[in-house]
């Protein structure tokens, strides 16, 4: 069984990332809508599934040290969000193994950023590749123990 929340949450987590390293350092207003686009909440005014699933990877992204934020916005985004410098480094500097030979030095150096292969990843819509780099960015944020 293919755990396709989980692929939601890469998409969601690229899309968050990547919307606040492009706006970095000026705080913004992050919607879950400007993210997945609209979703209709339920008759009883519910927000849909999708919808809360993407609002919870902004807090646990949050509460992961990635982003901060001034306050919630409802259900609807968060408020005053910015990147943490954790999360800022992580997107920002060059994995050597990225890096190509074939292309001038400037150039080499911004295209092995995790931010751009999360950019080429979403362009693309590949899954596989998406998972691998937002594990990759997890991986080189988390604390060495």
């Amino acid at each position: 069984m293919a755990d396709l929340h989980i692929d939601d949450f890469y998409r969601d987590a690229a899309g968050i990332l990547l919307s606040l390293y492009n706006g970095f350092p000026s705080p913004s207003i992050l919607f879950v809508e400007d993210l997945i686009g609209p979703h209709e909440p339920d008759v009883f005014g519910v927000p849909a599934p999708r919808h809360l699933a993407c609002f919870n990877a902004m807090l646990w992204m949050a509460g992961e040290g990635f982003l901060r934020y001034g306050d919630t916005i409802r259900q609807e985004g968060l408020d005053q969000c910015c990147l943490t410098e954790r999360a800022f480094l992580m997107l920002s500097t060059p994995t050597i193994g990225w890096l190509e030979d074939d292309l001038p030095r400037s150039i080499a150096r911004q295209r092995a950023t995790p931010a751009q292969r999360l950019r080429d990843a979403l362009s693309n819509q590949s899954s596989v590749e998406l998972e691998e780099i937002v594990q990759h960015c997890f991986a080189q944020a988390s604390p060495r123990r």
